[in-house]
């Protein structure tokens, strides 16, 4: 049977509005001015410690980490959506594979998230920032997912927006199929071997290739 691994934001779910306050919030707790929200939209996908580094944060930057996931979390909820055909794709793909989430995002936020949109049910694994030492793009969380599921690299896809996602598949064996978000953009085409406009479209095409 074939495995679908997707990545949540950009690519699943919606949730810049929260992760755009969560840093706004973060920052200004601290004294510091927030950075634009693109160039917070530009690191999406990293985990938190690399975000905050790369946007100006040289000490106490586990502070930071934490006053971020403690805001993020009162309104996760609230401000996160499923994106367009989302729920479509998970429900047509589990009818011919096995789904797994591959994550930067922390494991117990991204569960709350998926039983709150009601798909939780269709996931077999989950694997998210504090499961593995090395993060995407590192292949450790893609094998990580592949041993927990009893999966071959070449029956498996790994649906993702970003290049983090696609590095991290290519480095693991298995197939990177990107899809179009305004994270990484059209971008993605320089890392990606194949892109479709969202997941269900990518999930279609992986239907046809049985």
């Amino acid at each position: 049977m074939r495995v679908i691994l997707f990545d949540l934001d950009g690519t699943l779910i919606d949730s810049t509005h929260a992760i755009l306050e969560g840093f706004e919030v973060t920052f200004k707790k601290f004294g510091l001015n927030p950075p634009a929200n693109e160039e917070v939209k530009k690191l999406i996908g990293l985990p938190l410690d690399i975000m905050f580094s790369r946007l100006g944060v040289r000490e106490n930057i586990d502070k930071f980490v934490q006053t971020y996931k403690n805001h993020y979390q009162k309104i996760a909820l609230q401000k996160t959506k499923l994106l367009p055909f989302a729920k479509e794709a998970i429900k047509e793909a589990s009818e011919f594979a096995k789904l797994g989430i591959v994550t930067t995002k922390t494991g117990v936020y991204s569960r709350d998230l998926l039983q709150h949109f009601g798909v939780w049910d269709y996931f077999e694994v989950l694997i998210g920032r504090e499961d593995v030492i090395n993060p995407k793009p590192h292949p450790e969380p893609i094998l990580k997912a592949l041993v927990k599921m009893g999966a071959l690299n070449e029956k498996t896809y790994m649906i993702g927006d970003t290049c983090l996602d696609m590095v991290s598949a290519k480095s693991a064996g298995v197939t990177g199929v990107g899809v179009l978000w305004e994270y990484e953009g059209e971008n993605i085409r320089k890392c990606a071997d194949l892109v479709k406009k969202d997941a269900l479209e990518a999930v279609r095409h992986i239907k046809l290739y049985l």
